[in-house]
């Protein structure tokens, strides 16, 4: 086992989380603990960090960390593991072939991992079976890219960002899901008012409220936005005729399918249809910002090309302050990109069904074969595990029982997979408890390698602390299984460092074969130089260094020009119907992250959003009886959820929103993905998660309850949600069938017996239950129950866990002398949506600026300012309405 090191000095490192690739530094304390802070030399986020990156040291505990390789639920040795898993993987191949196996791998994976990962299956076992988490995320943008640049080129830089005149967020709640990005552009508009902002998005969102223009478009009819405005820039001669006649192919076939849009399908007025057109036309300086609202859909591909077109129309790309640019949802898609991690890609984006690509990459890695057709991407992975043709999955730091679509037959499927391996850093996820083998491998801070960001940075996450138990790195596990394969000698890597230098030399002849990926300039680092290298945006060779791609007109394609594409506006891939009659868009909230395996260790970030829940727009709401704080079942063909209600206007009419992160782990019946229909865009693969039609009813609780405990609670009831405390849990309650004893009930939902004591306030005639549970005079649990959503100050509640029994204890309120903070608004310095509304109301504070100074909300990371804006809005509406 190892034990804490002394502590070193302050590590440069990368931030786990979205694409940002956020710099942080890292100072261990020696006793396994970490204080961080951002890293003001980094060029990604210049010293800024979010909510989830400042709250990074609380995630760095052992308390739920998977510490020993296990089989069928029991500890075992490594070699134990390995050998089973390289038995079965090679029995597996000899008897039912190389594509009965397959991988399943991440966006949080680190560069040589993804690497060890792909060159394994690809150039060894023999199959391209292998994809990842990023399919969900960002496919479409790498099929657009394709389509249009032959390569999957990111143009531009975040500096676009800072000097548009224009920045254009489309499908991107960047306030929340890129929070930084969104300070950096937030910081360049405060600097430059004139520089305008306009929102693309069915749903009003945090990023709304610095737009100077918001597009509530109909879910899905992007495209014909996008090819109404290609129209208007032909019609009013706006195009860059030399850019397109030296460098584009495509322009008379796509002018020809724009005449044909009706704008109509995206249910904008005349007056902000020609507001945008007008905005766009006349900025010569546009950057174009799509994310999960473009990619995640049936024709994402398509909108992708949709924005593409309008820039390359006008010759707005790779030049400074103007580009479209996609950024993307996790922490190495880019790197996993780079790699070949998706199923129908070689390394350092080269073709798997280019026979001369093939052949650089089998004779590189001196292997036996590279498969000569593309692998299954992930919908059609989990059909073959599903109908067996798949017979060994390995899963590498992810949860596809969760995030999948259609999740639950995805669960099941795994669950009936005659193997399946699991190398994470926890065993409490859905899907590690469908392993047969459990692998422990290192998470942040204990491993070592790079990642790449949005805008093609490479930068390093640097080990700071030890590794816990027995786990190992990513590419170390997967290099042991390929020396009992037989291939040790194409995998005897050392360290993380051998691998880059390999990846860094095959980016070189992918480059000779006409390809943008490369860093050959790279492949002869020390390790010195290695251990010290600076963020670095690729390409990095003799002939060029960092910077923009295609000012030049120079494209990857056989021609060397940009190819324009003639597309058709379709809807969603699946029918709303008088039984499904709304559309579910699904999303993410500002301070989790994917499935929670690593937020949900945070205090802090558990106090923002505490459940999950159902965004309903009020007509909606109140046509289908769902009352506030109440809750609603959401039912689609292919699962079900239960979700608290939020009524806002800020989802329309007929659209109902849900977050992604909650699992089994976290709550009752809130895997959002089982809702989500199987989908895909036919060019990327991608699945639609934000328009599957479902139904929604009102669920009708008998009561609801409120509980805090010092230890883990055990839920029994139909509607739970559990958080961390700073001191032990929160968990939301709700039931059809009221408990008999509900001093029973709360003994088993806190695993207490009858040594603590009870105190006990019933109120039979309005059903009120308040039950206390004391260990030595100490506050150990408690309960609050009644038939109506709990209206307790649950902060107050929470604090007085681990105190001594006070006289009030059970009157869930605090005294008039604290009062109650409210909805926590700024997780960082904990100020609740009452203080920042009192504020407001007695001290005149009238923009964000002052209620940071007055508070200190909004001056830590900035996350929240956009809700502290909201509130600020929401007053001067009530104001004028008075």
């Amino acid at each position: 086992m190892t034990t804490a090191a002394q502590t070193p000095s302050a590590l440069r490192s990368t931030c786990p989380y979205c694409g940002v690739g956020c710099g942080v530094i890292a100072e261990p304390d020696g006793d396994g603990g970490v204080s961080l802070r951002g890293d003001p030399d980094h060029p990604a986020n210049k010293g800024r960090l979010c909510s989830k990156g400042s709250a990074l040291a609380e995630t760095t505990g052992l308390g739920a960390r998977l510490l020993a390789p296990q089989m069928e639920g029991a500890e075992t040795s490594w070699d134990t593991a390995l050998d089973r898993v390289a038995d079965t993987f090679r029995d597996t191949i000899a008897e039912h072939g190389p594509d009965s196996v397959a991988f399943y791998v991440s966006g949080q994976l680190l560069t040589e991992d993804y690497y060890v990962a792909n060159k394994l299956i690809k150039g060894f076992m023999g199959t391209a079976n292998i994809d990842t988490n990023s399919r969900l995320c960002m496919a479409s943008t790498v099929a657009g890219h394709k389509r249009a640049f032959g390569t999957d080129t990111v143009p531009g830089s975040y500096e676009d960002i800072e000097e548009a005149d224009l920045v254009v967020l489309v499908g991107s709640n960047l306030a929340w899901c890129h929070p930084v990005l969104y300070q950096r552009l937030a910081a360049a508009k405060a600097e430059r008012p004139n520089l305008k902002v306009v929102t693309i998005d069915p749903r009003r969102t945090a990023t709304s409220g610095l737009a100077d223009l918001h597009l509530g478009l109909t879910p899905g009819s992007d495209v014909a936005l996008f090819n109404g405005l290609l129209e208007e820039v032909i019609s009013r001669g706006a195009l860059d005729a030399e850019f397109i006649g030296q460098h584009v192919s495509g322009f008379h076939e796509t002018r020809e399918a724009v005449s044909t849009t009706d704008l109509s399908a995206t249910g904008l007025s005349g007056e902000d249809l020609r507001a945008f057109f007008n905005l766009w036309i006349g900025t010569e300086k546009v950057v174009t910002i799509f994310s999960q609202g473009v990619n995640q859909s049936s024709s994402g591909t398509d909108k992708v090309n949709a924005i593409l077109n309008c820039h390359l129309a006008t010759g707005r790309i790779g030049k400074p302050g103007m580009g479209p640019f996609s950024v993307t949802g996790q922490p190495n898609a880019m790197g996993g990109r780079e790699v070949g991690g998706l199923a129908n890609m070689l390394a350092c984006h080269l073709d798997i069904e280019n026979a001369e690509h093939r052949a650089a990459v089998r004779g590189f890695w001196d292997s036996p074969a590279v498969p000569e057709t593309a692998g299954l991407k992930a919908v059609d992975m989990f059909d073959a595990v599903e109908d067996g043709r798949i017979k060994a999955l390995w899963v590498m730091c992810s949860n596809p029982a969760v995030s999948m679509p259609d999740a639950d037959r995805v669960r099941d499927a795994i669950a009936a997979c005659p193997f399946v391996v699991v190398s994470d850093i926890t065993a409490e996820t859905d899907t590690a408890r469908l392993a047969d083998v459990l692998l422990p491998a290192t998470g942040w801070g204990e491993k070592d390698g790079t990642v790449t960001n949005s805008d093609r940075t490479i930068s390093r996450q640097r080990k700071f602390l030890p590794a816990p138990g027995w786990a190992r790195p990513d590419w170390q596990i997967i290099s042991d299984v390929a020396a009992r394969l037989g291939w040790g000698a194409q995998f005897d890597y050392r360290a993380p460092v051998d691998i880059f230098r390999e990846y860094a030399a095959l980016s070189g002849i992918a480059a000779r074969l006409g390809r943008d990926f490369d860093i050959s300039g790279l492949a002869d680092l020390s390790d010195t130089a290695y251990r010290d290298l600076a963020p670095t945006r690729w390409p990095v060779s003799a002939a060029r260094t960092g910077g923009r791609f295609f000012a030049d007109g120079q494209f990857f394609t056989p021609d060397r020009k940009a190819r324009m594409l003639p597309l058709h506006p379709r809807g969603p891939g699946t029918e709303l119907s008088e039984d499904y009659p709304f559309r579910l868009n699904t999303g993410r909230v500002r301070d989790h992250w994917h499935t929670m395996t690593r937020t949900a260790l945070s205090p802090r970030l558990s106090r923002h959003m505490a459940e999950p829940y159902l965004e309903v727009h009020p007509e909606d709401a109140d046509r289908l009886g769902l009352q506030p704080a109440g809750l609603a079942q959401v039912d689609s063909p292919s699962g079900s959820a239960l979700l608290r209600v939020l009524i806002s206007d800020r989802i329309g009419k007929g659209q109902v929103f849900a977050p992604m992160h909650w699992s089994d782990e976290t709550a009752a019946r809130a895997r959002i993905d089982a809702l989500v229909a199987p989908v895909v865009d036919p060019v990327s693969g991608q699945p639609e998660s934000k328009a599957s039609p479902v139904r929604v009813t009102p669920f009708k609780a008998a009561w609801f309850g409120f509980a805090a405990t010092l230890d883990a609670p055990d839920p029994r009831c139909d509607y739970w949600a559990k958080g961390r405390t700073a001191t032990g849990w929160q968990v939301e309650l709700a039931g059809q069938t009221r408990p008999v004893d509900w001093a029973a009930y709360a003994r088993a939902l806190f695993g207490l017996t009858e040594a603590e004591e009870l105190l006990v306030i019933e109120d039979r005639a309005r059903n009120l239950t308040r039950l206390g549970f004391a260990r030595d005079g100490i506050l150990v649990a408690s309960l609050f129950t009644g038939p109506e959503p709990v209206a307790v100050q649950r902060a107050h509640v929470i604090a007085a866990l681990g105190e001594p029994v006070v006289p009030n204890l059970l009157s869930g309120r605090a005294s008039a002398a604290q009062p109650d903070p409210g909805a926590i608004v700024c997780s960082c310095l904990n100020v609740g949506m009452n203080t920042i509304l009192t504020a407001i109301e007695t001290e005149g504070l009238a923009d964000v600026n002052a209620i940071s100074d007055r508070l200190g909300a909004g001056s830590s990371c900035g996350s929240c300012r956009p809700e502290i804006q909201a509130l600020l809005d929401a007053r001067r509406h009530d104001l004028a309405a008075e």
